[in-house]
């Protein structure tokens, strides 16, 4: 029974699958909602453009039928007339296709929740497989969309039907009307129309893009062992990030335990906190900080101080701010120059021979160091 359990997808799927699936390709998208929004966004350059696009068709009919009887109809004339006819289409339709272009890459990023897709575009050799074509001809995905298209069918063809009726009973199929009716004429019925069409489509588009919601979302779920298995594999990888942590620490403690031999001064608080600092005069723009750690670190720091005869300077508030506010390898805080001052320069005073041997120890510090890191 509880292999059972663990086989069967009942579990909804986690952001690394989410994110996966996306990358994939594999979410809810619906062509449906995209024709929808699509004819949505041209309906309404239709009616902010309708007043212009009525005049110009007008005005072009009318030019039209005031020039049939001397208009020549000749092979160095057609060009002519056919850049005009195209200008005046051109520029009815232009803020249509501009709208409906933009309105369909908002859909599409609307679904796709603007992500990226790299791997749809990737070489898949099993969609060559002939069985595996026949399956999904087959398959019940193809006869629901075989479905939806059928709505849609009859979705067109029922606002077809209406437009045509309507149309029909239009002053001008039955009466002499003006040539400037004629561009009234057609913005009123492709508004009519596309107004029938959207309404048909958008509750197409809302049952497709709630089955396409329910289909991903049930392709998505994992079993209990997957969900298992995905946090196993992100322990593993906080545990190696840790590790890496860890010893990036010891290396760095290792580096500053090393140079606590050529530090000036150590500042200690006494027991919790030490702080070992190197000025070089001409080379330092202010005193750097070689070293710092608390408790038991900077017990190992002090040790080694008393090993090496650095000075060490009891100070508590100025070794607190040091450790709170300082940087291993940078200079101290501005706010802290006069009181790393004031301890130098009674290091200075009281340890002169030691300073004297220093100079020495930072020059064979410095031949090791090129030695083992040749240029």
């Amino acid at each position: 029974m509880a292999d059972n359990d663990n086989d069967q997808k009942t579990e909804q799927p986690t952001e690394k699958k989410l994110r996966e699936a996306a990358e994939r390709g594999q979410f809810a998208k619906s062509t449906e909602l995209t024709v929808v929004i699509t004819l949505a966004a041209a309906l309404a350059v239709l009616a902010f453009t309708a007043r212009t696009s009525a005049e110009s068709v007008m005005e072009y009919a009318a030019s039209m039928f005031s020039r049939f009887t001397v208009m020549r109809v000749e092979a160095s004339t057609v060009p002519e007339q056919m850049a005009e006819l195209l200008a005046v289409v051109g520029q009815i339709l232009a803020p249509v296709l501009v709208a409906s272009i933009g309105a369909a890459l908002l859909a599409n990023g609307l679904q796709s929740g603007f992500q990226l897709s790299p791997k749809v575009v990737t070489f898949k050799p099993e969609a060559l497989n002939p069985v595996n074509g026949f399956g999904r001809i087959f398959s019940k995905n193809t006869l629901t969309n075989s479905g939806i298209d059928l709505l849609k069918l009859i979705a067109i063809g029922f606002a077809l039907y209406l437009g045509a009726r309507s149309l029909l009973e239009d002053p001008l199929f039955t009466a002499p009307v003006e040539a400037g009716y004629l561009g009234q004429f057609l913005n009123q019925a492709t508004i009519a129309f596309l107004t029938r069409m959207l309404f048909s489509m958008g509750l197409i588009a809302a049952l497709s893009y709630a089955w396409e919601k329910f289909k991903t979302s049930r392709e998505l779920m994992m079993t209990r062992q997957e969900v298992k298995d995905e946090h196993k594999n992100a322990e593993g990888d906080g545990r190696v990030k840790g590790a890496m942590r860890r010893m990036a620490r010891r290396l760095l403690q290792k580096q500053m335990l090393s140079a606590v031999a050529t530090a000036d001064v150590v500042v200690t608080n006494p027991t919790h906190f030490a702080v070992a600092l190197k000025y070089e005069r001409g080379k330092d723009q202010a005193p750097v900080v070689l070293a710092k750690g608390e408790n038991q670190f900077a017990r190992r720091i002090k040790a080694l101080a008393a090993e090496h005869g650095v000075p060490m300077v009891e100070n508590k508030p100025v070794a607190r701010l040091l450790f709170a506010m300082g940087k291993v390898g940078e200079t101290i805080p501005p706010e802290l120059y006069q009181a790393v001052a004031e301890i130098l320069a009674v290091v200075y005073r009281t340890h002169r021979y030691y300073f004297h041997q220093l100079k020495t120890r930072r020059l064979e510090d410095a031949a090791g160091t090129n030695v083992l890191n040749p240029a």
